[in-house]
């Protein structure tokens, strides 16, 4: 999809959620959602098969998200799903979880764990970044397994990669 169409749906979704008093719930439910599709081979397939009906993919997010989320987030995921536009889910949520952080004077880590981290982990690792670049983070942690161990942070256009899979590239390659 352009940029200008994802940038189309990003306004639209703010303008909603903003009038429902709502947005950052709704950024932080929309990413979830986003990422309990990336990981899910099976529901991403059928999200993206053009051949199943958009009623039925519509479903399928409905059934996803089955009274644990906000209606606003529901009726926007079924906006982009009913549109045809599920593989632009990703971009769009990264785009809305930015300009959610921006407003706040904050950029989105995004930070891969083997693991799931508990909050004072991710309170310390929030601070961690904050001092690493120079202004406050809105946290995303993503339970990667290919990680192996330790974790990978992106923020904005930095990676810091202090994962164990990292370290063993590195120790192979001087081998």
């Amino acid at each position: 999809m352009s940029s200008s169409k994802v940038d189309a749906y990003v306004s639209a979704i703010n303008e909603i959620a903003n009038a429902e008093g709502v947005l950052p719930q709704v950024e932080a439910e929309f990413s979830a959602v986003v990422r309990a599709i990336d990981a899910n081979d099976s529901l991403r397939s059928k999200l993206n098969d053009e051949l199943l009906p958009i009623a039925v993919r519509q479903q399928i997010v409905e059934q996803l998200l089955e009274g644990k989320g906000h209606r606003v987030t529901a009726q926007c995921l079924a906006l982009v799903i009913g549109a045809g536009q599920s593989r632009s889910l990703r971009d769009i949520a990264e785009k809305v979880s930015a300009g959610v952080a921006k407003g706040q004077g904050r950029q989105v880590a995004e930070v891969r764990s083997a693991v799931a981290l508990s909050d004072d982990q991710q309170t310390r690792l929030a601070a961690a970044l904050a001092k690493a670049t120079g202004s406050e983070v809105n946290l995303k942690v993503v339970v990667d397994p290919s990680v192996v161990g330790g974790l990978v942070a992106t923020v904005g256009d930095k990676v810091i990669d202090g994962s164990i899979r990292h370290s063993l590239d590195q120790l192979k390659s001087r081998l």
